[in-house]
């Protein structure tokens, strides 16, 4: 695959302009901004992958000798796909459980743990080569009788191998030992955007939400960080236990209520968030989290109305967007002991969490602002809006000083909390409420 060498780090673009800086920083929707860092979300997943190449053909010894072999036919599958598609390929590295995957591989030690881990390029080349059309004879492992083709849907059969055979857009798969094909097959239902669809029995998909091209996914062995379960994340719900259609509505009426409040921000919502992960509720508390592996993924569990929803999305997309920045331009130095007290947490937080939170809170505050001032809402979302918003802003505001007194910020660190302190300012201290 055309992967940069691990010299190329991810450094500060120069295509990283001062004006998109600035506009990053006081959370505006901004096209260019969303761009760039899906470049460098993608070149970032190239070097991890390319690492992780070079870590199997380094430690080649240690992987058992089946699980080398796979890997490598793996990787060619792969870059033939990517010549044929490189789009294709694209969405899938850039797929949110795939950096998730990508940080567990590189971090466990070489043993059983790690061979097991590498077998899911074999899902990742799969459902590329599935995605690009054209014939394939492919025989792949199925831990647990589960084949799992990340942002497709997931396949349960009887047998720990299974066969795949796709010719002229139809895939059907021989489960090991059985004589007769599965019921359940996919079809490549538009061959120039690589999409497929499943049927029959045993077959599970990743749903598609309304307006735009976000997958609701309820299925992915990765879409939660084996052993991440407790307060900070949650539990991933189960298909069988997802109301799907509940899912559907509550998406829709977010991105409704977003656009009347605030459309540029409903567009940014609908082209940077790519996953929701439904996550099981514990008590009246609702859930919501993102993960640093995976930018474009929400965490969330079911909210009550639209507008939780969508303060959600907006909450929980800028600790992705500003994740993803950090990446490429550091704003904060190496972790210390230095911990700080904010508004809205009970705990003190260290300085990345108190620029993550101020970040995100910002972008709620902006919203929130909006919706206060607009006509033509619901009353309620004016009027809780509102109240948020003085909640939060001088929440906002302190957590601001910590951050420009720090010395634990980076010279662009401290710019983009200086750009931050600007747009708070430029919020003024409290909304007058629309006539």
């Amino acid at each position: 695959m055309n992967t940069p060498s691990p010299s190329a780090s991810a450094s500060p673009s120069p295509s990283l302009s001062a004006a998109v800086f600035a506009r990053l920083a006081r959370t505006s929707p901004d096209p260019a901004g969303l761009a760039l860092l899906g470049s460098a979300l993608h070149t970032r997943r190239l070097l991890l992958l390319k690492a992780l190449l070079v870590r199997v053909h380094r430690q080649r010894g240690s992987v058992e000798p089946g699980t080398l072999r796979r890997f490598e036919r793996s990787w060619a599958l792969l870059e033939r796909a990517e010549t044929l598609r490189p789009a294709v390929v694209r969405d899938i590295l850039d797929y949110p459980s795939t950096g998730v995957w990508l940080a567990a591989a590189l971090a466990e030690p070489a043993g059983p743990g790690f061979d097991r881990l590498l077998a899911r390029l074999d899902a990742l080349a799969l459902t590329a080569a599935l995605r690009c059309g054209g014939p394939l004879e492919l025989t792949v492992e199925t831990p647990d009788g589960l084949l799992s083709l990340p942002g497709v849907g997931r396949l349960r059969v009887a047998a720990e191998r299974v066969r795949i055979g796709a010719d002229d857009g139809t895939v059907r798969f021989h489960p090991d030992g059985s004589r007769r094909p599965s019921p359940a097959g996919l079809t490549l239902v538009d061959r120039v955007r690589g999409v497929l669809a499943g049927h029959g029995p045993g077959w599970s998909a990743v749903r598609r939400l309304p307006l735009g091209g976000a997958r609701l996914d309820d299925l992915d062995p990765y879409r939660v960080p084996a052993g991440a379960d407790g307060p900070s994340v949650g539990t991933a719900a189960d298909h069988a236990d997802t109301d799907h259609a509940a899912w559907s509505a509550r998406w829709r009426s977010a991105q409704e209520l977003l656009r009347r409040t605030d459309p540029g921000r409903a567009a940014e919502v609908a082209r940077a968030v790519l996953v929701v992960v439904p996550l099981v509720r514990r008590g009246p508390r609702h859930l919501g989290a993102t993960l640093s592996a995976a930018p474009g993924a929400v965490l969330t569990s079911l909210p009550a109305e639209a507008q939780g929803m969508a303060e959600t999305l907006v909450h929980e997309l800028h600790h992705s967007k500003l994740a993803t920045l950090h990446e490429l331009v550091p704003l904060y130095g190496p972790g210390r002991d230095a911990l700080h007290r904010v508004g809205w947490r009970p705990d003190p937080r260290p300085i990345a969490g108190v620029l993550h939170g101020a970040y995100a809170h910002l972008a709620l505050a902006d919203l929130w602002r909006r919706a206060a001032t607009a006509d033509g809402l619901p009353r309620s979302w004016r009027a809780g809006a509102g109240q948020q918003f003085d909640d939060i802003h001088d929440q906002v505001g302190e957590a601001l000083a910590i951050l420009l007194e720090s010395d634990e910020l980076t010279a662009e660190g401290r710019e983009f909390a200086d750009q931050m302190r600007q747009h708070h300012a430029s919020l003024g201290a409290t909304p007058l409420a629309a006539g």
